[in-house]
């Protein structure tokens, strides 16, 4: 079986010991070679200009394809798009196009008087510059605000046709919950790339909460493994496994590239790369 294409995401820090572990985090997976890396932006744009000074630093350091990820909240049409604008002028030539999370607090997603009213609609402006390379988000299981699964397919359908390349999924625990969702892109004529995307599991705890909130099911198999292995002190070892078996399966079944959300903890997804067959290139001069 052939060894997966990859990317990896991460988040811009807020305080000087995030960004130690942001840093650390990018030198234990840059010589994976990812395809690509991205940077996310905190809800409601809290996190604007450092996930600007994320990008551009990783992009110059590490030398990676970074693309950054762009949002319509709380921002007018025009400073949206200088903020692409300024990107383009750095270099970047990938950007995340997406809706984004309203601010903590706000309730639902309120679009700016003069902004952008949805994705479709920041993905439209941003194709016409001709600038980049567009990645949007996709939803294998029912986006909570979506009035079903088809109906998310079919707003990912509109979201290639506005100008996208590629989606990245959010994360699932199961690999049919990709698979399904995949035949029924197929189904409504969707030809695009889209990207599963993977999240090693370092907390079960915080990373079910997590699911819960953005819609995706958990399966109750998983409370019961992790814990036992909790019990057993063997967290790490069963979430490698659980993580590495998710990927076997998808690949098996034609996926080609997997999208790892590191959340800023690079081991994790460092140890199922590896067991994937991906290993660290060494630059040409560091070879005696």
């Amino acid at each position: 079986m052939p060894v997966p294409r990859i990317s990896f995401e991460f988040f811009p820090p807020k305080t000087l010991e995030a960004s130690f572990k942001l840093w650390d985090t990018v030198r234990m997976l840059a010589p994976l070679r990812p395809e690509f890396v991205s940077v996310t932006y905190g809800a409601g744009g809290t996190t604007r200009k450092l996930t600007h000074e994320a990008v551009t630093t990783i992009g110059k350091q590490f030398d990676l394809n970074v693309a950054a990820h762009l949002t319509c909240v709380d921002a007018t049409r025009e400073e949206t798009l200088a903020i692409a604008d300024s990107y383009a002028q750095a270099g970047v030539t990938e950007i995340v196009a997406l809706r984004g999370d309203p601010p903590k607090g706000q309730g639902g997603f309120t679009a700016h008087p003069d902004g952008f009213a949805n994705s479709i609609e920041l993905i439209e402006a941003l194709a016409a510059t001709g600038n980049f390379n567009l990645r949007v988000g996709a939803y294998p299981e029912p986006h909570p605000e979506a009035a079903d699964s088809l109906a998310d397919v079919r707003w990912l359908k509109r979201k290639f046709e506005a100008g996208a390349h590629s989606a990245i999924t959010q994360f699932f625990f199961e690999a049919e919950t990709f698979l399904r969702f995949r035949d029924a892109c197929a189904a409504e004529g969707i030809e695009g790339q889209i990207i599963p995307g993977i999240i090693p599991i370092e907390n079960w705890s915080g990373i079910r909460k997590f699911a819960l909130a953005t819609g995706a099911s958990v399966p109750a198999w998983l409370d019961e493994a992790f814990e036992k292995a909790t019990r057993d002190g063997r967290e790490d070892l069963l979430a490698t496994a659980l993580c590495t078996e998710l990927c076997d399966k998808l690949m098996r079944e034609g996926v080609e590239d997997l999208h790892f959300y590191t959340l800023n903890r690079p081991t994790l997804t460092r140890d199922v790369c590896h067991a994937l067959g991906v290993q660290p290139q060494v630059a040409l001069e560091n070879v005696a």
